[in-house]
């Protein structure tokens, strides 16, 4: 066998008998976040959170349509403008 096919079947050898291996280390992050939280645990947080800005007034669905429709019809005079005052 040639030494390229001789390091293959090796590490695949080394994958599956680490891959069967019964403890596995943390990874360094989490190593790190469990030093942290030992002596600082992190507070509960909920599923959804509250939107910060709960108190600000939303916008009608309206209004935006109106703003939306409105650009268009601006591009669209604007388009005609364009057009009527290019010479033929």
């Amino acid at each position: 066998m040639a030494e390229h096919e001789q390091d293959d079947q090796q590490s695949e050898f080394d994958l599956r008998w680490a891959d069967r291996a019964e403890h596995k280390e943390p990874s360094a992050r989490a190593r790190m976040l469990a030093a942290r939280w030992k002596h600082n645990p992190p507070g509960p947080v909920p599923f959804r959170a509250d939107p910060e800005h709960v108190g600000s007034r939303r916008r009608s669905p309206w209004i935006s349509t109106a703003v939306v429709l409105g650009c268009v019809a601006a591009v669209i005079v604007l388009l005609g403008y364009i057009d009527f005052r290019a010479p033929y």
